[in-house]
């Protein structure tokens, strides 16, 4: 995380100094930060808001792809609410559509692999195909 941080501040040619007033650290424990695979929160938070990027949405991707479906089996009690947001999984990125896509399209994957690799089911990747495509196509 720290790496693409320092990307970021890199490509947003932001000064060593305002990011530690922002921070209240010194440059020590801002070069620090930048050298960890991790980050609090609270921290990542901060530098989102500075450098005007989601690094969150870095790890809600991650989950979207990688993370495993629900059990079959699993039985979940409706009378039970939950305190905290409920978000639905399958919100895909427009980012996230194009990379499958072109995945397909380059032939670095089948739509097979895609569908068991990703877990998305078989009638969102045709939809995917027949909405973008035809959009490419109105495009050029």
């Amino acid at each position: 995380m720290g790496s693409l941080i320092n990307l970021r501040i890199e490509e947003c040619k932001m000064e060593v100094f305002r990011i530690c007033n922002f921070l209240k650290c010194t440059e020590y424990e801002l070069n620090s930060m930048l050298l960890q695979k991790d980050l609090d929160t609270e921290i990542l938070l901060k530098f989102s808001i500075l450098l005007e990027y989601d690094f969150f949405r870095l790890y809600s991707q991650y989950l979207i792809l990688y993370a495993p479906p629900a059990r079959a089996d699993y039985i979940r009690n409706e009378n039970t609410k939950s305190r905290l947001p409920q978000y639905r999984k399958n919100i895909y990125t427009r980012e996230l559509v194009d990379f499958i896509l072109e995945q397909i399209e380059n032939g670095n994957k089948t739509k097979v692999q895609i569908i068991e690799e990703y877990r998305i089911p078989k009638s969102t990747l045709y939809k995917w195909q027949n909405k973008y495509q035809q959009a490419k196509k109105v495009d050029k």
